[in-house]
């Protein structure tokens, strides 16, 4: 296994384009869509689970670790995310195969809830972290100023750490809308000054040398729920709410269609509604921050274009039951028989449009989970 994982941390490039390459591949397998042939899925998912595990490789090559970094979990939680996803198509098409697209839901929201158990799991071991990508993606981004209390108090409370002038400086300079911040911190640039001036040449080296032989240890710890709660006031249990609706709406939407069936609006509208309510919550975040300079929650970047792209996932209730049916089918249909006639385009467009017909067929592929 050491060996494999040389070779392919060597070869990453290499292992990159025979993925792409097989992956795309599997889309023209024979009877893709096929409602009782299981062979095809199980070679896609057989592809995808090589290439989670190959992606894992790659980005768990050792590294020297920073001083005072937290430690890395040890259970690989977007592992284990990416490996649900690429087994549960071949799950859904096995239970219809065998007990019929009644019993199928029972399968899927087994599925289902395993990967909420995972993410919340996630959420919970990251410090409450947005998930990126369904958490197939670790949010790695440091966002002290949302989580971290001691920096908006000084680290007053943490014994260990030092409280002196050049510690105050960077705190206020953090916020410089702050005119008693903007007071203190040129006070305390004026006194570190006189220090340094009256401090003896050799008690510098000493200190600089006491420094360099005893570096920082201080770790970074993750926040619990309770200090989110009481130090980010609303913001912070809006966010709460709107990232754990994100994680269980994809169960919900399950369970209300193994209750009253697929062409049924009611779970469409479910989840619609819960997609909606939790990304106006994070959403008003997003624009908090925007708007107030001092607001007490931050999202990172990478989590705010995660927003857009979990709006973007909206598109899929196009392609959902009961609306595909009733709408959007028939759009592709006028669209197909529109450019049949015209050579080479319509081939394609026929060929695309059979592959999306056929995409709709699976929950999996459309559910956005």
């Amino acid at each position: 296994m050491e060996a494999y994982k040389r070779w392919v941390r060597r070869n990453k490039d290499y292992v990159h384009s025979m993925e792409s390459l097989a992956n795309g591949l599997t889309w023209l397998l024979p009877e893709r869509f096929s409602d009782s042939e299981i062979g095809p899925e199980a070679v896609t998912s057989f592809f995808g689970i090589i290439t989670a595990i190959n992606e894992h490789i790659i980005e768990t090559t050792p590294t020297q670790r920073v001083t005072g970094q937290a430690e890395p979990s040890f259970f690989p939680y977007s592992l284990c995310i990416t490996l649900l996803k690429d087994l549960e198509t071949l799950v859904e098409v096995t239970a219809q195969h065998f007990f019929g697209d009644d019993r199928k839901w029972n399968f899927i929201a087994a599925t289902e809830a395993t990967k909420v158990l995972v993410r919340l799991a996630m959420f919970r071991n990251s410090g409450y972290k947005m998930l990126l990508h369904g958490g197939e993606t670790v949010n790695t981004e440091k966002r002290s100023d949302v989580f971290n209390s001691e920096q908006r108090h000084g680290n007053l409370a943490n014994p260990g750490i030092h409280h002196g002038p050049g510690n105050l400086k960077n705190h206020y300079q953090q916020t410089p809308w702050n005119l008693e911040g903007r007071a203190l911190s040129a006070l305390n640039s004026f006194g570190e000054t006189a220090r340094m001036v009256s401090q003896p040449t050799w008690l510098s080296r000493v200190q600089h040398q006491q420094a360099m032989m005893e570096p920082p240890t201080m770790m970074v710890e993750k926040p619990s729920l309770s200090t989110i709660l009481s130090e980010n006031g609303i913001p912070g249990g809006l966010f709460m709410l709107g990232e754990v609706m994100f994680i269980i709406r994809p169960l919900l939407y399950v369970l209300w269609i193994r209750k009253y069936g697929n062409r049924s609006w009611l779970p469409w509208f479910v989840s619609l509604g819960a997609d909606l309510i939790g990304n106006s919550f994070l959403s008003y975040i997003a624009t908090l921050q925007s708007s107030r300079k001092d607001s007490l929650f931050h999202l990172s970047t990478p989590e705010r274009d995660e927003l857009k792209r979990r709006k973007l996932l909206w598109a899929l209730y196009l392609m959902r039951d009961p609306f595909f049916t009733k709408y959007t089918r028939k759009r592709l249909d006028h669209t197909q028989k529109l450019l049949e006639p015209v050579p080479i385009i319509g081939f394609f467009a026929e060929k695309l449009i059979e592959l999306l017909v056929g995409a709709q067929t699976r929950y999996t592929y459309m559910s956005g989970s």
